[in-house]
């Protein structure tokens, strides 16, 4: 899954150590969460209520469900089905 938390974090001029405060959570774990690891509605609620966003905003609609990042590099992989 795809979170918008990092551009979240850019547009309101927060650092994720300063969410991480502010949702008191690791910031290792947000992190994670950034790279791509599922999280749980109430942290991901918490993380909202920081961001001061409604929890929807959260959601990358950009990138397709067939589009997964390198949680090593970061780097986008499409993902097609074998035929």
């Amino acid at each position: 899954m795809n979170y918008r938390i990092k551009d979240l974090c850019k547009e309101k001029g927060i650092t994720i150590g300063e969410l991480s405060d502010k949702v008191g959570i690791a910031r290792e774990s947000i992190s994670r969460i950034i790279g791509g690891n599922n999280t749980s509605t109430d942290t991901l609620q918490k993380i909202a209520t920081a961001l001061n966003v409604p929890i929807s905003a959260l959601f990358d609609e950009a990138h397709p469900s067939n589009i997964i990042k390198c949680p090593n590099c970061g780097t986008e992989l499409e993902v097609k089905k074998k035929e």
